[in-house]
């Protein structure tokens, strides 16, 4: 798996950040972000259960640039399949 980096938190400080990246391989997303606390993960309950397998994050709004250009770069790479 190649991952591609691109961005932290801005005002991360630089020990616990969220951060996101792409996987060249199959274009995925994969973000780094803080659990969500228990009332956020009530909230997400009552749209359906979360598998063992997953979790709820929180990924503050300051990162949506780095995610945009993430999104961007996964959409190139999906095309040229």
């Amino acid at each position: 798996m190649s991952l591609r980096f691109f961005g932290k938190d801005p005002d991360t400080d630089e020990d616990h950040c969220p951060t996101v990246w792409v996987d060249d391989e199959n274009a995925d997303l994969v973000i780094q972000g803080w659990k969500a606390d228990h009332g956020t993960q009530e909230k997400c309950l009552k749209s359906g259960p979360i598998p063992d397998t997953e979790a709820v994050i929180r990924v503050p709004a300051r990162m949506v640039p780095q995610i945009r250009k993430a999104c961007d770069a996964a959409e190139r790479s999906a095309e040229l399949r």
